[in-house]
């Protein structure tokens, strides 16, 4: 996995509490949330699925579903 890195960031407080309701609804960390949004920004659109974090907490591709049904 890569290395980590900490920072410190200021944010206004709007732009704060809009992060975390997004956050909320998706279900995410704060934190994650940022990624998300950063690894999006950069234009990585598949960012739930190439995230190091998603790799490191779901190793495994989800099983594919066959749209057939059994004659």
């Amino acid at each position: 996995m890569d290395q980590e890195v900490r920072i410190t960031l200021r944010l206004p407080a709007d732009l704060h509490e809009w992060l975390a309701s997004q956050a909320k609804s998706a279900r995410r960390s704060l934190n994650s949330e940022i990624l998300h949004r950063l690894e999006v920004g950069r234009g990585n659109h598949s960012a739930d699925d190439q995230s190091p974090w998603r790799r490191l907490l779901f190793p495994c591709p989800a099983p594919q579903v066959s749209d057939s049904s059994p004659a």
